[in-house]
């Protein structure tokens, strides 16, 4: 089974082992920002209306930590999402901006890439 866009293809052998890992990589970041959530400070059971300067700072950066986080989160869960996306239509593996192969090296670290190494490089300047 090749995934093919125009002359370009990945394996199936190799697709199934990255689809897995993208699905259980998705399940622990989902679950990782529900935790994130569930103890933000914010939003404790037991939060106190009247807290001391100190206790009061404390809450809000706990809380402004949690929301770093969980956005940093977001982005990821986006981009495994994206990942899965692009291999459910046949586009994994091949650059969103040049359409040419990405380099089996930069998607064994970065599974999530959608873009080559070279075009990264030029979207980051």
């Amino acid at each position: 089974m090749k995934k093919k866009t125009g002359n370009l293809s990945l394996p199936g052998r190799l697709l199934s082992p990255i689809k897995v890992f993208l699905e259980k990589e998705l399940v622990l970041l989902k679950r990782r920002k529900k935790q994130l959530k569930k103890n933000d400070p914010f939003f404790a059971e037991n939060r106190a209306n009247e807290n001391s300067f100190e206790e009061d700072l404390d809450e809000q950066i706990g809380h402004f930590d949690n929301e770093v986080k969980a956005k940093f989160l977001s982005k990821e869960i986006v981009q495994f999402r994206t990942a899965l996306t692009r291999m459910k239509i046949g586009k994994y593996g091949i650059c969103e901006k040049c359409g040419k192969m990405i380099d089996t090296d930069r998607l064994a670290v970065q599974p999530e890439a959608t873009m080559c190494i070279k075009c990264s490089k030029k979207s980051e300047e």
